[in-house]
């Protein structure tokens, strides 16, 4: 039985249907330009758990936009060895990894059911030139991830591994309030080895955390769900906010 049109993960969503336009899309655009940007935007059949986007070192030609699920980036160094680079989830954007030199430097997985948008990049490029504020769009794109970049650069190198987990888990909140849906009752798709992968931790100083935080009152954990008992305890704990005395 095939999906039905307003399911997320249907191919025929256009850009005027989706829930996430006003996530992904700059707020500005017309009825028509947005009309002009769907022409361009591919969208396949939904992708399984494993299935590729992109692989490291593929030719690079789009950039994606994730419609539903999540997916995980990776790059595998010269010993062969996994290096978890990203998670994104609904309204974001990924590969633009690959602009630089036309080539991937990572690849890109489902970690569940999700569709993703594919965006012709030498299309978007002309596009853009027609639509200033598409232009602009992909120029905070560009620099959100250079600042996602350093600022998980800086988390792995000063951050404890309480802090790690907390702004982890924060990031995630607020993903998921971006789009609307809870932010304090969710998910996580990824593996805790993808987890600690990522945030430069092993998997049984993962689960201690999540211990030493569902003892504490901050957390409740059951398996991969998670439920945002304190936030405000929680980003005490991320360094985001001093506890008053």
């Amino acid at each position: 039985m095939s999906a039905p049109i307003n399911c997320p993960h249907h191919q025929r969503v256009s850009c005027l249907d989706c829930s996430l336009r006003n996530v992904c899309l700059p707020i500005t655009l017309k009825v028509g330009e947005i009309k002009k940007l769907d022409s361009i935007i591919g969208r396949g059949k939904p992708l399984h758990i494993g299935d590729h986007v992109y692989r490291q070192h593929d030719d690079f030609s789009s950039i994606y936009a994730v419609r539903s699920g999540s997916i995980k980036s990776y790059s595998i160094d010269k010993d062969g060895t996994e290096l978890v680079t990203g998670f994104y989830f609904p309204g974001e954007v990924l590969g633009m990894d690959g602009i630089s030199q036309n080539q991937h430097t990572s690849s890109a997985v489902a970690m569940e059911t999700s569709s993703v948008c594919q965006i012709p990049f030498n299309h978007l490029g002309e596009l853009s030139q027609m639509i200033p504020s598409l232009q602009q769009n992909c120029f905070q794109l560009m620099s959100k991830e250079i600042v996602q970049d350093r600022r998980l650069i800086a988390m792995l190198s000063k951050g404890h591994a309480e802090q790690k987990v907390a702004n982890f888990l924060l990031t995630i909140s607020a993903c998921k309030a971006r789009n609307h849906l809870s932010d304090s009752e969710f998910r996580l798709p990824m593996s805790r080895g993808d987890m600690g992968n990522y945030l430069g931790l092993t998997v049984e100083t993962i689960s201690r955390v999540f211990n030493r935080l569902q003892k504490q009152g901050v957390l409740s954990v059951n398996n991969k769900e998670i439920t945002i008992l304190d936030i405000e305890a929680l980003r005490v704990v991320g360094g985001l906010k001093v506890a008053v005395i």
